[in-house]
């Protein structure tokens, strides 16, 4: 049977983390097959950070709203004032001019989530306060559903995040932001008997290649999969980093909660907030909060 592991090892392992104050020189680890992200590259990638450390990635997808993972948060003995989100960096060490930090109202993770087959593993931040939008700062388009995201012919998918170079059971933070490109795998063949053998449901998409050597790792949870769309000339979120066996192996791609099967969710929830609903997704992707209305009905 395989286990999913978590792209995230929980709150013992931060504690040790912040403990030991690991200090990682850049390069020392990240995205499997990855590369240093140019500045300004992912403007919506979030680092999420316990006191300080980071720990899971998030997707800026308005001005108050992170998208995440909700096994970050599964369970977290920590309350969210402890939580911040940091953007508009590349450099985990070195913030900038560019960056904005924010601290978490609220979090809120999906009602089906189930941490053991790790179906709905997605989650909403709540921000204190508004970001302030600039070309270091923007929100991440999402495919409202399957059929808007078939609709956009999507290519050129990549990975982002500060995770770990490979698997040895403990995490290392990487300092400068790594991406990856990697291609969208059938989910029948990411089912058949010698990958993940029935786990990926229809909430949850593969990633990877074929021969593997690109992937997620441990500190990767929550961020973005994201491809773009040369009709609309703009990149979508189209998963958010969940879970893998081990990092970068053959026929074990990494795992992604699938975007387009939460717009209901994710909108239900952000409408819930009365006070920020006029600023609902990106302003860029023509789903204003009358289209919001119609889908909930």
């Amino acid at each position: 049977m395989i286990i999913p592991i978590r792209r995230h090892e929980g709150f013992f392992l931060i504690i040790i983390l912040f403990l030991l104050l690991i200090s990682v020189p850049p390069g020392a680890s990240r995205i499997i097959g990855g590369r240093d992200a140019p500045e300004g590259a992912w403007p919506w990638q979030a680092s999420i950070q316990f006191l300080g450390t980071h720990f899971c990635g998030g997707t800026i997808i308005s001005n108050k709203w992170v998208v995440s993972a909700a096994h970050c948060y599964h369970n977290y003995i920590w309350h969210s004032s402890f939580l911040t989100v940091l953007v508009g960096i590349t450099a985990l060490s070195k913030p900038g001019p560019h960056s904005q930090r924010r601290g978490v109202k609220n979090v809120i993770i999906h009602e089906r989530y189930d941490f053991n087959s790790s179906n709905n593993d997605v989650a909403l931040l709540m921000l204190k306060s508004p970001l302030k939008f600039t070309n270091y700062i923007q929100p991440c388009c999402i495919p409202m559903s399957i059929n808007h995201q078939v609709a956009l012919n999507l290519s050129n998918c990549f990975i982002t995040g500060w995770g770990s170079i490979n698997y040895k059971g403990w995490y290392h933070a990487v300092d400068m932001l790594q991406e990856a490109e990697l291609e969208l795998i059938e989910t029948l063949r990411c089912n058949q008997k010698h990958w993940y053998n029935g786990l990926i449901t229809e909430n949850m998409l593969c990633a990877g290649m074929l021969t593997g050597g690109v992937d997620t790792c441990q500190g990767d949870s929550g961020s973005p999969l994201q491809c773009y769309s040369e009709k609309d000339d703009q990149y979508y979120l189209i998963g958010v980093t969940s879970f893998g066996e081990s990092c970068g192996h053959p026929h074990r791609p990494g795992v992604y909660s699938k975007t387009s099967a939460f717009g209901k969710w994710l909108a239900e929830n952000q409408l819930k907030d009365r006070a920020s609903s006029h600023r609902l997704f990106s302003t860029s992707c023509n789903v204003g909060i009358n289209t919001l209305h119609v889908m909930l009905v």
